[in-house]
């Protein structure tokens, strides 16, 4: 059963799980399980994403429950209205806050973009972000350092780029742990050792947009998985 965080007769809002496919891929062949269908079936009606998170991202996703519904809320997505926040542990100690603006190119795959065109422009891509707690633990994972230090910070996409925040904290140097394609495998192989931690940590955390039949602005939150918190509860040194 999928967590629902909130439903009404329009919409519903669920906690997806790290791994978890929004819809059938053609990039994952191999997967057996879809967070639409599982919620189509749990519900007994058909639903309509409205948005997506990848695979590896878990956290806050919203499906209407009608066409209508779905093309209103579609609507406040692409007005860029809809206010998103993340939670993620990424490498090193960030500064306290920030703002990234940094034009990113459509990442393109052979399969399912293979019709896509290739010299498209870098789109506006901007990201906010800001630090709230600091670890730095005993253990040498680069041969640079005797300690390795992670921050746990607080993401506030303004754009809405495919793979945005991932490739935002990679361009700064902090990338986001469990990231296999734009992160250090030496420091998620240490999360994976240390922390037992198989997934990217980055959270759909928070959401706030309008009701489109109530107007009521909707304000849901999710509590941070426990792979985030685990860096942090361990041992600091003084």
């Amino acid at each position: 059963m999928l967590p629902v965080v909130y439903q009404d007769q329009y919409l519903a809002v669920i906690d997806k799980p790290s791994g978890l496919l929004v819809h059938r891929s053609r990039l994952a062949s191999g997967a057996s399980q879809f967070a639409m269908q599982m919620l189509r079936d749990q519900l007994g009606q058909h639903v309509y994403p409205v948005h997506r998170l990848d695979r590896p991202t878990s956290g806050l996703l919203v499906f209407a429950l009608d066409s209508e519904t779905a093309r209103l809320v579609n609507q406040q997505w692409a007005e860029q209205t809809v206010e998103k926040t993340y939670h993620a542990v990424v490498r090193g100690y960030i500064d306290d806050q920030g703002l990234i603006d940094y034009p990113l190119k459509e990442e393109l795959d052979k399969i399912a973009d293979k019709n896509a065109r290739e010299d498209k422009e870098a789109q506006q891509a901007i990201t906010e972000y800001r630090c709230l707690e600091r670890v730095e633990l005993p253990f040498k994972v680069s041969k640079k350092h005797d300690t390795t230090r992670y921050s746990l910070v607080e993401l506030k996409p303004k754009t809405g780029r495919k793979h945005q925040l991932r490739r935002h904290m990679s361009h700064i140097r902090h990338p986001i742990i469990g990231d296999s394609r734009h992160g250090e495998g030496r420091h998620n192989r240490f999360f994976q050792d240390q922390f037992d931690s198989h997934r990217l940590l980055l959270a759909a955390t928070n959401i706030r947009f309008q009701h489109p039949h109530t107007d009521e602005l909707l304000d849901l939150s999710v509590e941070l998985p426990d792979e985030l918190m685990r860096a942090f509860r361990a041992r600091s040194l003084e």
